[in-house]
């Protein structure tokens, strides 16, 4: 009786609802000198502990069900509000995921994944709340369904859009000190990267203007304040999640000279 039950279940339309894969830029590592070419930045997830079965107890992404009254957006909100009391100003659907084993053989279920990329001030300090804690995305723990899956894929997302201006933007702001921007692509690549380097590299491409402003960082002088000038877009990278295979980055053709750059910096991100 029971098996003719998951059969039943298995053969009826599928539940939808929404999840969020928050990505914020971490604080920086308390024992790095700001002088360091690599300052210890990781990229942190805010996960949610489930309390029901399936996968009772182990962490999830936050999320929840739709409303007829609410958007897709306006749900995805309102899941991430009522777990994590987070806000960020945009969030962009990420992908649609829907594999008949991802939920253990309860109500088949389709998850409408939304992502943002937010700074450590709308982070907050990263306190843990009821329920809820932030990861660093390489520490994390055991994860609920197919979410391990979906970050992996975020991760992946974001670290080939890395040359694109609104991500970085996204994580450090409209305006910043070369510092400040290094350590965004620090994050994103996990890997530590020369400051001379970097500076000679960001400044040779073109991509950057100089505000004029200075900021000063710890007990280091005043750094110059800089902001992205306009650059060509790029149609995004197609992907299937789902279809279990390797997929080769596309040709996109000619690079841009920051897309050059990011090459030689962080080779083992870009395509």
């Amino acid at each position: 009786m029971a098996m003719g039950n998951i059969a039943e279940r298995r053969m009826q339309p599928p539940q939808v609802g929404v999840s969020v894969v928050i990505l914020a830029l971490g604080p920086e590592d308390a024992d790095a000198d700001a002088g360091d070419a690599h300052s210890g930045t990781k990229l942190w997830i805010p996960l949610v502990r489930r309390v029901r079965q399936p996968y009772l107890d182990c962490w999830a992404l936050p999320g929840g069900g739709l409303r007829a009254d609410r958007s897709l957006e306006q749900c995805a909100y309102r899941a991430l509000e009522t777990t994590t009391d987070l806000h960020p100003d945009y969030l962009e659907q990420l992908y649609t995921f829907g594999g008949p084993g991802r939920s253990r053989g309860g109500l088949p279920m389709i998850s409408i994944v939304y992502w943002a990329m937010i700074g450590h001030a709308a982070a907050g300090d990263f306190t843990d709340g009821d329920n809820v804690r932030w990861f660093p995305e390489d520490a994390l723990p055991r994860l609920a369904f197919d979410h391990r899956r979906i970050i992996d894929y975020a991760l992946w997302r974001m670290r080939n859009k890395i040359e694109y201006s609104d991500i970085a933007t996204r994580l450090v702001g409209e305006t910043f000190t070369l510092r400040q921007l290094r350590r965004v692509y620090e994050a994103v690549s996990g890997e530590p990267i020369d400051a001379a380097n970097f500076r000679r590299r960001m400044l040779a491409s073109g991509q950057l203007e100089d505000t004029g402003d200075k900021l000063r960082e710890g007990r280091h002088r005043p750094a110059a304040v800089y902001r992205y000038t306009p650059q060509r877009q790029r149609h995004d990278i197609p992907f299937e999640p789902d279809d279990g295979g390797e997929t080769d980055a596309p040709d996109h053709g000619e690079r841009s000279p920051l897309e050059e750059a990011m090459a030689v910096l962080m080779p083992s991100a870009l395509p």
